[in-house]
């Protein structure tokens, strides 16, 4: 690799020497907290690249690889090689460029990834894993990671992340992230069985709205005591309606006694649990991310045959703004919006996403999520966060991911936002470029240290 790939002239270079080696904050992604704590040397480089890595199986999958090399039974090797082969007409995708700094920066193999060089690279790769015993947490401290937020269903037992904190020789400090998709789908086969599991788990027996909030308030209060910080969801639904209180209580003991409840009655009892969970993120002082324009499992077949998170979601539609107003005007006058920050995998609404995240105090627009991490998608939504938004507030990168191999994106993103801030100033859009550094250092580090500090 270039050394200067991405940078775009010498004063991007300038404010990229004192980005690089910063500390890194990933607050939302999907590494296994399970993993991290029993640390085990991984076997080879394809078991780390391809294990659970759904952006490599998209790529493959496109690349016409047939399903057995990818989440089949075919070994680790076979599967490395195949993704190898297809890396070369990769060209544009981000994969492309992670692979290759992931290969160079965590193996020290700098080979161009092709074909050609795929048995050796495996070999050589292969030692390198063999000889340091590489392993999740030395990747993580590799990369200067100080903070990680997992993400984690409301029933979770959260035992490893108490096995972490008790843990004095891994300074990094992992934090659940309270995840409500399995609350809110009531429309989903095996809801009842949830709510069984959510009521053991609580010691609530919930019967009603109320002793739904109360398990849950309870189960938030179990997740703050271990250390979160951040909720999420990224359901495919958003509400259209917020139903009062006693509406919703009706919608929801009908799903209990399994009965089937219209759309209408679920977008009213969704409406006024995005409220009701506000008002306890705000209590419990929890920033809010809401996760919009998803669309889930389009493909049945692979769907019944791998399950969810297989690389087949897709970009959806995008979410209506007005409903979104609703929603967090509704949180705002019960009381005041938590923190919180807005991604949309549909690109179209990053502009409008920031005009209402500028009407609501504590409102960010978030990273480039998902399918918009690339480039593109990167420099799109920093032009929404400077020319709608304020820069300067901006929480910065994340890598969304289940790699423990992912952290080059934050410098793959530092890269960008120095290039995106040089840019602005050589165009003479930036009459004074001293205070640049700190700008770079606040929105890669700076302004997320100092809100889970505030929030803990």
């Amino acid at each position: 690799m270039r050394k200067n790939y991405l940078l775009n002239g010498d004063l991007a270079c300038q404010l990229y020497e004192h980005a690089k080696t910063l500390p890194i904050y990933d607050y939302h992604c999907h590494l296994n907290p399970k993993e991290i704590w029993e640390d085990r040397v991984f076997d080879n480089i394809g078991e780390i690249w391809l294990g659970g890595d759904h952006y490599k199986w998209r790529l493959m999958r496109g690349a016409g690889i047939e399903e057995e090399r990818i989440t089949g039974n075919a070994s680790y090797k076979e599967k490395f090689l195949a993704y190898a082969s297809a890396l070369s007409g990769a060209v544009g995708n981000p994969l492309s460029l992670w692979s290759q700094v992931e290969l160079e920066t965590c193996f020290h193999v700098d080979l161009p990834i092709n074909a050609e060089n795929a048995e050796e690279i495996w070999e050589r790769a292969g030692e390198y894993i063999r000889t340091t015993k590489m392993s999740p947490r030395k990747l993580i401290q590799q990369f200067g990671v100080e903070f990680i937020g997992t993400t984690d269903d409301p029933c979770d037992s959260l035992e490893y992340h108490r096995l972490l904190a008790e843990d004095a020789s891994f300074p990094v400090k992992v934090t659940p992230s309270f995840r409500t998709d399995n609350l809110l789908c009531i429309m989903r086969a095996g809801y009842t069985d949830y709510i069984a599991k959510l009521s053991k788990v609580s010691g609530v027996t919930i019967t009603s709205l109320s002793t739904l909030l109360e398990a849950v308030e309870g189960r938030i209060g179990f997740f703050k005591a271990h250390g979160c910080v951040f909720t999420d969801v990224g359901i495919t639904d958003f509400p259209d309606r917020i139903a009062d209180c006693e509406e919703a209580d009706t919608t929801f003991r009908r799903v209990l006694a399994g009965e089937t409840v219209d759309r209408e009655a679920y977008m009213g009892f969704l409406g006024r649990m995005f409220v009701e969970l506000g008002n306890l993120y705000r209590k419990y002082r929890l920033v809010m991310q809401l996760h919009l324009g998803a669309y889930r499992n389009p493909n049945s077949g692979l769907f019944a045959t791998l399950g969810a998170d297989c690389g087949c979601d897709c970009i959806g539609q995008t979410v209506n703004g007005a409903d979104l107003i609703r929603v967090l005007d509704g949180i705002d006058r019960s009381g005041g919006l938590p923190e919180t920050i807005l991604y949309s995998l549909n690109p179209s609404m990053n502009d409008q996403l920031a005009s209402i995240a500028g009407s609501f105090r504590g409102v960010k627009l978030g990273a480039a999520w998902w399918f918009n991490d690339h480039r593109f998608g990167i420099v799109q939504a920093l032009n929404s966060l400077c020319s709608i938004g304020y820069l300067g507030a901006f929480y910065g990168m994340l890598t969304d991911s289940r790699s423990f191999l992912s952290y080059p994106r934050h410098d793959f993103f530092r890269r960008l936002l120095c290039s995106f801030v040089a840019e602005l100033y050589e165009r003479g859009e930036v009459p004074d470029a001293s205070a640049l550094p700190t700008l770079i250092e606040n929105i890669c580090y700076q302004n997320i240290k100092k809100r889970i500090g505030e929030c803990q």
